[in-house]
Parts: C-alpha cells; sequence; structure tokens
C-alpha cells in the first residue's frame, strides 16, 4: 500500500463518517485514477484515498442520564433563552419489538419510537445480505443443496439475559412460531448468532431466560431459555393411525442451554401452552395453559369449566434427568420427563403442578418484586394472582390445595390479555375486548381477595386505539421497574393514520405512567405483525461501533493480501473495500467456475458501510467497518458484470466499482 493509502487509513481510524467524508471529497479524483491504474492488475494492492486535516472537533457526547433528571443535567446546552438537545439525547431508553412476519427484531429509541434498526433473524434480508452470505447461511440452516431450509418466519415474543435480576446486555431472544426455532440475538453487535429448530414442536409460543440457576445462587445470570408449544401434535410416531389418534397427541415443554444453544431436556404436558414466565430465584418456570382437556377439535377444547398456569420444579427435573428417571421421543436422545397430572399428584415427587385460573388464560407475567405471577383471564374479566411463595410450599409438602396458591381474581375488564408492572406495586392489563388498559394495584386485589369488600384496586383506565395485545413498562420484566414509559401494541389502526389501501399499519401506542393516571403521548405505525417487545435505559446496552477484525477466521486484512485463487474450477476472490474502492477492481472467471467472494472492509471509521451487490446473480450485502463475510454461487451467466457498493457513501458514482468477466 502507499504512503497516501496508509495515511489516510491512519486518519480515517480516529474520523467520524462525517469528517471523513468531508475530507475525503476533494480526493476523490486522486483515488479514482490510482484505482483506475490497478484496473487490468489481478490481485495488486490499491491505494486508499488520503484524508486532510480535521476539523476542530465537535462536542463530545452529552452524559445519558434518566427521562427524570432536570434539563439542565439531561446534555442540553445553549445561553439564556435558548436550549439545544443533541439528536442522540432525545431517547433515554432501547426498545427491542418482534417482527412478526418480517422474521426480525426492531430496535427503537424510546420515547421517540424512532425505528434504529431491524436485526434478520428468520428471512433472508437484501439490505444486510442476511440468508445470501455464507455466515448467514450457516446459522439459518440449509438444505443438502445449499439452498435456506426456510425463507419465513413469525417473530413474537421478546426476552433478554439477565444478571442479578436486571438485563446484562449479551443476548436477546426471540420465538419463531411458524417454523418452531428459537433465536439468539448479540446485543453487542446487534447480529443474529443461533438459531434453533425445536424437535417435537409445533406453534412454539411463548419463551423466557431464566434469571439465576435454581440450585447455585452463584450462578446469578441467565443459563437457560424455556420454551412453550401451543399446536398438539403425534409425538411417539407419525402413520396413518397416529395422526388420526387423538390420544397420541401431545406438546412438551422445551429447555434449552442458553449458551449452547441446544435442547437440555423436555417435558410432555397435557395442555396447550400459551405464554411463559421464570421466578426471579430460577426455581419455578411456568406456562399459562389453555385446552388442558387434551382436545383437537374446538368443541374438546372448551368442554373444561377451568384451564390451568403449570409450573415446573426445575431442580427436581434436572435432578430426575441426572438419576435416569427419563424417556426419549422417537429416535431424538434428548431426555424426556413427564410433567403430565396424573405422573404428578403427590408433591414430595411431582415435577409439575397446574395451579386453576379461568378459562383459556392468555399472558402469564412475573412481578418485579419476585412474588407473584399474574395469568390474564382472557375469556374471563379477570386477572389471577398467584404466590409463588405457596406453589414452593406445595412441592415442599406444606400446603394442601394448589388452589390455595391463587391470592387474587380480580375484575378488570372485557378481553385481558397481557399485564406490565410500575415497580409501585401496580399493574398494567390489556383489555382487548374494551380496547383500554386497566391500571390496578396487586396487594389491594389481594386484600380484596381475601375479603375486604371496601377495597377497589382498579386505579385508572384508558382508551387504546384499537384491540391492544402485549404491554411492557420500562424494566417491567426485570427487578428494576421503574415506571416511566409504557408500551402497548395494537392490533388495529382505523382512523389513525393515513390510508395505504386494504393492508392498515398496527399502532404502537406510548404512554406516560409516572403519574395516578395513564397519559397517551404519541401513535407510532408500525408494519404488522410485531407481538412482545421490552423496554430498558439506554445505560443498560453498549453495542460495538466496529468490528474486531481478529473474530473474523476469513478476513483480508490489507489491499496488498487481495487477490484472486484457483483449484480446479473453483476461484477464490480474496477483496478488500476501502472508501471508495474495491481491491481487486476486476477479476476473470470461466464459465461454469464455483466463485467464492471473501469481502473485508478494512476501514475503521465509524459508520462508514460498504456495500456489494453483483447484478443478474442475484447477490447483495453489506460489510461494516473491519468486518468480512463471503458468498459462494456459480458463474452460469457469461460475459461483464459489474460489482459495486451499494451503501452510498461517496459521492461521484464513479468509485467503489468492479468488474467480474465470465469467458465462456
Amino acid at each position: 500500500m502507499s504512503l497516501l493509502g496508509k495515511k489516510a487509513l491512519d486518519v480515517a481510524a480516529n474520523l467520524g463518517r462525517r469528517r471523513f467524508l468531508n475530507s475525503a471529497a476533494a480526493l476523490g479524483a486522486v483515488t479514482v485514477g490510482l484505482a483506475a491504474c490497478k484496473e487490468n492488475t489481478q490481485g495488486s494492492a490499491a491505494s486508499a484515498p488520503a484524508a486532510a486535516p480535521a476539523p476542530a472537533a465537535s462536542p463530545k457526547t452529552a452524559p445519558k442520564t434518566e427521562i427524570t433528571a432536570a434539563p439542565e443535567t439531561r446534555g442540553f446546552v445553549g445561553g439564556a433563552g435558548s436550549i439545544e438537545i443533541h439528536p442522540g439525547q432525545l431517547d433515554t431508553h432501547y426498545g427491542i419489538w418482534s417482527g412478526g412476519h418480517t422474521g426480525d427484531l426492531r430496535v427503537l429509541g424510546i420515547p421517540s419510537g424512532r425505528e434504529l434498526a431491524r436485526v434478520p433473524g428468520c428471512c433472508p434480508d437484501a439490505l444486510v445480505g442476511w440468508g445470501i452470505t455464507n455466515e448467514s447461511k450457516a446459522v439459518m440452516g440449509t438444505k443438502p443443496d445449499g439452498t435456506l431450509e426456510f425463507t419465513t418466519g413469525d417473530t413474537h415474543h421478546v426476552h433478554c439475559s439477565y444478571k442479578d435480576g436486571i438485563y446484562d446486555g449479551k443476548y436477546c431472544f426471540v420465538n419463531d412460531k411458524l417454523n418452531a426455532r428459537l433465536v439468539r440475538v448479540r446485543l453487542d453487535y446487534m447480529v443474529t448468532d443461533k438459531i434453533l429448530k425445536l424437535p417435537h414442536v409445533q406453534g412454539f409460543h411463548g419463551i423466557f431466560p431464566d434469571k439465576r440457576d435454581p440450585v447455585d445462587p452463584s450462578v446469578n445470570y441467565t443459563t437457560r431459555v424455556f420454551c412453550g408449544q401451543e399446536f398438539r401434535v403425534p409425538l411417539e410416531k407419525i402413520d396413518n393411525n397416529t395422526v388420526n389418534d387423538d390420544a397420541n397427541y401431545g406438546c412438551v415443554f422445551t429447555c434449552v442451554d442458553s449458551e449452547k444453544m441446544e435442547v437440555k431436556w423436555q417435558a410432555r404436558i397435557d395442555g396447550n401452552c400459551d405464554l411463559v414466565a421464570t421466578s426471579y430465584d430460577g426455581k419455578l418456570a411456568a406456562t399459562n395453559q389453555y385446552n388442558t382437556e387434551g382436545g383437537v377439535t374446538y368443541p374438546d377444547m372448551m368442554s373444561a369449566e377451568v384451564d390451568a398456569c403449570l409450573f415446573f420444579n426445575v431442580a427436581r427435573i434436572e435432578q430426575a434427568i441426572k438419576d435416569g428417571k427419563f424417556t426419549h421421543l422417537g429416535n431424538n436422545k434428548i431426555p424426556v420427563v413427564d410433567c403430565r397430572a396424573e405422573a404428578n399428584k403427590d408433591p414430595k415427587t411431582a415435577l409439575a403442578v397446574p395451579v386453576p385460573v379461568p378459562k383459556n388464560p392468555h399472558g402469564v407475567n412475573a412481578s418485579p418484586d419476585g412474588k407473584y405471577f399474574v395469568c390474564s383471564g382472557k375469556l374471563s374479566p379477570t386477572c389471577t394472582v398467584i404466590e409463588l411463595q405457596k406453589v414452593l410450599d406445595w412441592f415442599d409438602g406444606k400446603l394442601d390445595d394448589i388452589a390455595k396458591a391463587v391470592v387474587a381474581e380480580v375484575e378488570v375488564g372485557l378481553g385481558p390479555l397481557h399485564t406490565t408492572f410500575d415497580g409501585r406495586g401496580n399493574a398494567y392489563t390489556t383489555l382487548f375486548l374494551d380496547s383500554q388498559i386497566c391500571k390496578w394495584n396487586v396487594e389491594q386485589a389481594i386484600k380484596k381477595y381475601a375479603g375486604d369488600k371496601n377495597i377497589n384496586p382498579v386505579i385508572d383506565k384508558i382508551d387504546v386505539m384499537y384491540q391492544p395485545g402485549h404491554i411492557s413498562a420500562t424494566h417491567a420484566e426485570t427487578s428494576a421497574a421503574d415506571g416511566v414509559w409504557m408500551g402497548v401494541g395494537n392490533k388495529f389502526s382505523k382512523d389513525r393514520f393515513l390510508p395505504v389501501g386494504p393492508l392498515h399499519a398496527e399502532n404502537d401506542q406510548l404512554l406516560d405512567i409516572t403519574g395516578e393516571r395513564m397519559v397517551l403521548v404519541h401513535d407510532t405505525p408500525v408494519r404488522g405483525e410485531p407481538h412482545d417487545f421490552v423496554i430498558f435505559k439506554r445505560e443498560w446496552l453498549n453495542p460495538k461501533q466496529i468490528y474486531n477484525m481478529e473474530d473474523f477466521p476469513l478476513a483480508v486484512p490489507s489491499a496488498e493480501e487481495a487477490g484472486v485463487t484457483r483449484n480446479g474450477n473453483k476461484v477464490t476472490v480474496r477483496m478488500v473495500s476501502f472508501a471508495p474502492a474495491f481491491e481487486p477492481n476486476v477479476f476473470k472467471v470461466k464459465l461454469g467456475d464455483e466463485v467464492t467472494v471473501i469481502l473485508t472492509n478494512i476501514d475503521r471509521v465509524e459508520d462508514l458501510t460498504h456495500g456489494f451487490g453483483l447484478p443478474d446473480y442475484n447477490i447483495q450485502f453489506i460489510v461494516n467497518p473491519q468486518e468480512t463475510k463471503s458468498v459462494t454461487f456459480k458463474a452460469d451467466k457469461p460475459g461483464v458484470f459489474w460489482y459495486y457498493c451499494t451503501n452510498f457513501c461517496h459521492a461521484l458514482h464513479l468509485e467503489m466499482r468492479g468488474r467480474m468477466i465470465v469467458e465462456s
């Protein structure tokens, strides 16, 4: 590399994108000339652009603070009569939303509601090249012919990993209901790094990480993710007899090792799972269940008077597995325990216990004080409050009737679905049929259930637009719930936004819950169909801005190491990108060759992302600073094909392009 190129890279390493581009613009013609000189020299080094001296540094980013802080402590600057809010200071919290049918996660700034990023997982994404690059295909899974196993998804429920009862900023997990996959996202780079297909599962619905080990209190972080199954299927074997015999149908509850992303164990259960929750001490996992009757048809599913919230004694299950008290399903070697009611009547040996709740419950949510789980009624206008210590008492033989673990049945309104908390003792429940949110006090509900008829636990109700489903307040699923903001996802949005045809946007609404009464702040239209989300303060997350090149085994560290090699009919193109050029900027292959392009972005400038698009070959992906990606394809069309940077990072449209020549 020339001295000019080395100096440019050294300067670029210490500049922001805007300053780098401003300083480099004047050198575009020089860079183009240097690159053009190399065009016909296959595999030679190209020179990077030089940069002019940097302008004076911009003001430092204002400190991160709570939304409740006084203006003078929130990064506001300026003299009397004027204030300035830096754009990056407008949001005090992150929100991570499921993407629904797009199969991704969406990262929002809160309270603005601005969408900051989408993190693909289940479905291909043309922006980043997810499902196109070799690396993403390896995560997504492929068929023997190299094509993706799945190109669809339906992400629903989002939860993050824990340490000491709060989010640790390490992982985010989301389920793919459609294809029974658990997706793990690394929060340091906001990328999907693992996808696990769950065996014996259809309709993978609820998930929740554990918060602590059930036996070892020193393990104060997430090690497991619990996964529910909604659709009953034949579990033993599938043939013409089993598919028509309801007795062979069943569901399993799955425990996944959160680090290895492997199934640890499964449990056979009676009903269909809806959502999942875990206790703060790690001892209990739970799923609310409908169809405890074990029916397949709708009338059969609705024949019983009540359903259940099923509690799993995690330590007992894992001890039973250590003791060899498990079976297998089919040829799969995953340990399977029996958590059906008939096999767990004795509290001394029971692995699980169903707590009766009204018919067809929907959500189950853990209060931030660690004392209670709340199941919403859906078909009943009530929320059921279950005291976790009483569940543990039943397992210990100290409670004669598990129904006594229910300590409240509070009437909240029509169609209660999900509940969140503010950390001040109040709960908030979405009412699907009433299109409202109900705010109620947990301890007051318990007192009324105990006999004090003069208490009204309902504090406030507010209309939302329309048919609210999931709900989440800031840090509400952690021990640090602060009751500042609350989001609610509404399935209908008619009359709220400009019409855009028959398919309407959905409506995410933000509410201020710092006072006695809830206040609607704004609406945010979203593309369907998202479900669940979490909101937490920005200080809990510190995403990296530049990759570590050493994390990529295929990395091409410099232009000097770029070039083309051939092994029979397999051609490897080792390529680098640096604003505003590729090296090599021309390479030749023969018709029928298997071509692998390995591209490293050697820029060290924050936000200087490059793209690689190859016309007529269905190839497009991006590489962020210091990142490496690769793509493999067959050169099955002869001619000249210009590859170019699809992420606009320079102004002339002459730079950052090159030619693939396919010789017949």
